[in-house]
């Protein structure tokens, strides 16, 4: 009897399918739920760090290109004038916040004798800096994305495997057979969760501290630029009072 359920086991082991859609197909229907989720997740990661990296290659492009503008002796109403009321990148966003900011201060401060130099550059300062906050926090969206699946995701990979392992011995007992030829198909079955898991954590996390520090980088210029064209319209208003 005991031969010929070893029989019986290493022929369904023989014909159990170890390729990756195979163990897939064969997985139980948590596993699969976990695995299909990681896939989806990794399909996800891929398309964030593209995505980034190509808006922040345009940005940076753009804001070299302003910079250029900016810095070429231009006047600064014409260049205002240009930008209007819908910049086209960050660094325009923060020009046009700053430069509609000084008018409106700047008038009132000449008409009605109200304010000081203080006050304008009080207001002109943190009319960029929230510009600034609010670039940033658009450029840094999916960023928490990453983040968590870059955390998580061993770890639900971990948990698909730790029920796929928990199905095996279970079949395994009530089998009798501990056969490797009969415990291989469901071990594989479950650790391709958790492979399925480093496959989504791994990018996940370098791009995630890749992206941040092309951020940081955009940030800081962005700021550096603020700090001097706030420097820039001090003096214009001092001329002006």
């Amino acid at each position: 009897m005991d031969r010929a359920v070893d029989a019986t086991a290493l022929g369904g082991a023989q014909v159990a399918d170890l390729s990756l859609w195979g163990l897939f197909l064969q997985a139980d229907i948590v596993v699969k739920a976990v695995m299909i989720g990681l896939l989806f997740a990794s399909v996800w990661v891929w398309a964030i760090i593209f995505d980034k990296v190509v808006v922040l290659r345009r940005v940076n492009a753009r804001a070299t290109a302003f910079e250029d503008r900016f810095w070429s002796g231009v006047n600064l109403e014409d260049l205002y004038r240009e930008t209007g009321d819908n910049p086209r990148h960050p660094m325009e966003a923060v020009f046009a916040a700053a430069m509609r900011e000084w008018n409106r201060s700047a008038a009132r401060l000449v008409n009605a004798g109200e304010g000081t130099r203080a006050a304008i550059r009080e207001r002109v300062e943190r009319a960029m800096a929230l510009t600034v906050q609010r670039e940033m926090e658009r450029l840094e969206k999916w960023m928490i994305f990453l983040a968590s699946v870059g955390s998580a995701a061993p770890f639900i990979g971990l948990f698909g495997t730790v029920w796929g392992i928990m199905n095996s011995f279970t079949a395994i007992a009530a089998m009798k057979n501990t056969n490797l030829t009969v415990v291989a198909p469901g071990i594989a079955e479950a650790l391709f969760a958790t492979a399925i898991g480093l496959v989504a954590a791994i990018p996940a996390v370098l791009g995630y501290n890749k992206l941040s520090s092309d951020l940081a980088r955009f940030a800081a210029r962005l700021e550096g630029f603020a700090g001097e064209f706030s420097a820039i319209l001090s003096r214009h208003t001092e001329e002006r009072v």
